[in-house]
């Protein structure tokens, strides 16, 4: 999953002949997640019609104030625009636009919309050689980059004039990639690696049953989600669930029992910068497991059991540098039990679920939760979804390693 993903994308295309492109660049953006709409310059409509930019985007394309059309004239709120989106790309930006932005020169939707916006904005150059080198270009450039504006280098090529030279804009590929690596290297876990796990484990009695729980994973899938998101390279060591995740930056190791989690989490513990455990580990295994299904009896039937190795206090005990976090689900004296394991497991954090809590726990989409730092801070929080959650963790543990 791109880090685009859910962001609201403003394309602005201005009059150039590189605004071919942008039919593709649309598709990218759309493809990696992001929601996108088109504002256009009016002599840009030469280019590039908008009813193909309208097919590609799912929205209606904006190049006037007004619908002309339209008997019924309608006010297209360049304003709205530019807080509906979270980032504006302009591209191909035309020598002619940028010396407007560079001077505040408000005469189409797309110039009031860039003076409107809040969001970051970047600018793909798209223009002959000539155009390029001129000393007017270089301090629209200039100035531009100055209000904080993102320029996206052109490329080197042939140009529509024929000559071969700087000024082709960045290709469509080019320009997402920059895009996002520019976003992924402003993100607060840049270079950070975070090892989460999640879901239960499964414990073999024999060939075809097992000792398990009721954890669908959720949480801790939503917890690597919100990591990823904060620009973490994540390791999810999972036990079985139906939970999926599609993400660049986070990669998946499915494991079944107790004893394949500990390993697992063993290998990626010492690379990693913080661990969150959010797996519901079994605490006890059949002591044997039976090579073949055992048959039903008449009488009542034994089973025993024996400890699993418990894989939080084992990395409390060896951590150096990282930050560790676990979770503590509780049915009574939830509090004080919680406390007791952020001590004795020497963690920096705790997560408390309490089961007394409605639409908390296993196999639902909400969670009711408390945060229990190692000062002793308590931060209750009311019923939320496990993805509110996740993000709520995240920025608090981003507090603690800061503070």
């Amino acid at each position: 999953m791109s880090i685009l993903k859910d962001k609201n994308i403003l394309l602005g295309i201005t009059a150039g002949i590189a605004a071919y492109k942008s039919a593709n660049l649309v598709r990218l953006f759309i493809k990696a997640g992001a929601n996108v709409k088109v504002v256009m310059t009016p002599a840009s409509k030469d280019f590039i019609t908008p009813l193909t930019l309208s097919t590609l985007s799912k929205n209606p394309v904006y190049s006037s104030f007004v619908n002309e059309d339209d008997d019924n004239q309608v006010w297209n709120n360049h304003v709205d625009l530019g807080l509906w989106a979270d980032l504006f790309v302009i591209a191909p930006a035309t020598a002619n636009t940028m010396a407007k932005m560079a001077n505040g020169v408000c005469d189409n939707i797309l110039m009031a919309t860039y003076l409107s916006a809040k969001c970051p904005v970047y600018f793909a150059p798209a223009m002959d050689l000539d155009m390029y080198k001129h000393e007017s270009t270089k301090a629209s450039f200039d100035k531009l980059t100055s209000f904080g504006n993102k320029m996206i280098p052109a490329g080197t090529g042939e140009l529509a004039s024929g000559l071969v030279g700087e000024g082709r804009m960045a290709e469509p590929e080019d320009i997402l990639s920059y895009i996002e690596k520019d976003i992924l290297d402003q993100l607060p876990l840049k270079g950070k690696r975070i090892l989460i796990t999640a879901g239960p484990t499964h414990e073999a009695l024999d060939p075809v049953r097992f000792i398990g729980n009721h954890s669908s994973g959720k949480m801790g899938f939503q917890i690597a989600n919100a990591a990823a998101n904060l620009g973490a390279e994540v390791i999810l060591v999972s036990g079985p669930t139906h939970e999926k995740i599609s993400h660049s930056l986070v990669s998946v190791k499915p494991v079944v029992s107790a004893e394949d989690m500990y390993s697992e989490v063993h290998k990626h513990f010492e690379t990693s910068d913080i661990a969150i455990l959010s797996a519901a580990v079994a605490d006890y295994r059949p002591k044997n497991v039976a090579q073949q299904k055992i048959k039903k009896k008449d009488t009542a039937f034994t089973l025993e059991l024996e400890k699993t190795k418990d894989i939080l206090k084992s990395l409390g005990e060896i951590k150096k540098h990282q930050f560790l976090v676990g979770f503590a689900l509780e049915t009574n004296n939830e509090l004080e039990n919680a406390k007791g394991k952020l001590k004795s497991k020497n963690l920096d954090l705790i997560v408390l679920n309490s089961l007394q809590d409605k639409g908390a726990g296993f196999g639902v989409s909400t969670n009711k939760v408390t945060f229990i730092t190692a000062s002793n801070a308590i931060i209750e929080n009311e019923l939320k979804s496990k993805a509110e959650v996740a993000q709520d963790l995240m920025q608090l543990i981003l507090k603690q390693i800061h503070a």
